[in-house]
């Protein structure tokens, strides 16, 4: 038997500001911002499957993620489209009625895709 999963725990996005990532991405995805800073560099999104670290000690402009690493699911992409033009200023159009991409405050590249 195998021993490693066939299976991701988590992704580590490098972020500036952790408290202020913290509060973008609660918000974004309407999460509560009340988990704990881990060593004064880490925050642990609250998710469904897959987790999101936010990190500040890995942050560097060469360290943020230039293409989508992340995928986030909706069931509603023109709702979530709308939602993504209300909180950040770089939102790609819709593309095959399926997917964009959009930057989070650090220029972090990430994806929603409808599922």
């Amino acid at each position: 038997m195998n021993p490693i999963a066939a299976q991701i725990g988590m992704v580590f996005i490098p972020v500036s500001d952790l408290h202020k990532a913290r509060d973008w991405y609660c918000d974004v995805l309407g999460v509560p911002a009340d988990g704990e800073i881990l060593h004064n560099h880490l925050y642990v999104l609250p998710m469904e499957g897959t987790g999101l670290i936010l990190d500040s000690k890995i942050y560097s402009p060469d360290a943020v993620f230039q293409i989508a690493a992340v995928v986030l699911n909706t069931g509603d992409i023109q709702n979530a489209h709308q939602h993504m033009k209300e909180k950040s200023t770089d939102v790609e159009e819709i593309q095959f009625d399926k997917w964009f991409n959009f930057k989070d405050p650090d220029g972090n590249s990430l994806m929603i895709c409808q599922r």
